[in-house]
């Protein structure tokens, strides 16, 4: 396989951010894509930056992104390795402006996320992860530090559950009744984008319940972090890691734990 150098990602993270900023502190157009989901100029900008940067360094790594997702199936499910892309995760956030958007890079092999890069530009925070290497959190005074989260939330008397601010759903609402119901102490943390997943993998939240849709690129580069840094993205259903270039790359409803 093709070797990889996870900190070329993450500059490349940082650039599409820089353009997205640039964009975020004037005023922008909002357009409508055919399902209703909002597109700004700075989707377009920064998902140019980084495929123009990913085929400059690997050529040969074939590329899904939220702004070019129509690969037939037919020609994608032989490839060993891609690159999933999210220019701006979170566009509604971006649109609000409360700052809770990324950016995301994963490289996917044989249906799992091997390398991970999730970039909030508004703080300059870059979590990037990479197989059997671990996951790492870069500040903005360019402190470095490994996360890692070894509790899983069972453990816990008081929880902290992770829900999405835009997405909140009557299951999500029942899944922490329930946990109530055992006794547990539940406080509710709301943020857009990857963010939570981040958080899970950093032990700032305890479990992300995702009963909603989401597709393959709002998770790839996110599930890279919460999986080396010890938690896991599962499948509510079959209770299996969340694997991606599904035929419908749609996800199933999730859990992260």
């Amino acid at each position: 396989m093709i070797s990889v150098d996870i900190d070329s990602i993450g500059q490349i993270a940082k650039e599409a951010g820089s353009e997205v900023i640039n964009i975020y502190q004037r005023d922008f157009d909002i357009e409508f894509k055919s399902d209703q989901s909002p597109l700004t100029e700075a989707d377009s900008k920064s998902n140019d930056v980084i495929i123009k940067a990913l085929r400059s360094l690997h050529p040969d790594i074939p590329i899904i992104s939220e702004e070019n997702k129509k690969v037939p199936y037919s020609e994608r499910s032989s490839w060993g390795q891609f690159w999933l892309i999210d220019p701006l995760d979170g566009t509604k956030e971006f649109i609000k402006k409360n700052g809770e958007f990324t950016i995301n890079i994963a490289l996917i092999r044989d249906g799992l996320p091997v390398l991970g890069v999730v970039y909030k530009p508004v703080d300059e925070i870059l979590y990037v992860a990479e197989k059997n290497s671990g996951a790492f959190k870069t500040e903005k005074n360019g402190k470095i530090s490994r996360i890692s989260n070894n509790v899983h939330y069972s453990e816990l008397e008081k929880i902290k559950v992770v829900a999405s601010r835009s997405h909140l759903t009557a299951e999500v609402n029942e899944f922490i009744q329930d946990l109530e119901k055992e006794g547990k102490t539940v406080e509710m943390i709301s943020v857009g984008s990857s963010l939570k997943l981040c958080l899970v993998g950093e032990g700032s939240a305890n479990v992300y319940p995702r009963f909603g849709p989401t597709m393959e690129w709002d998770t790839g580069a996110a599930q890279a972090v919460v999986m080396e840094s010890g938690r896991s993205v599962l499948n509510y259903e079959t209770s299996e890691l969340l694997n991606y270039n599904k035929e419908s790359l749609l996800n199933p409803w999730f859990t992260v734990e």
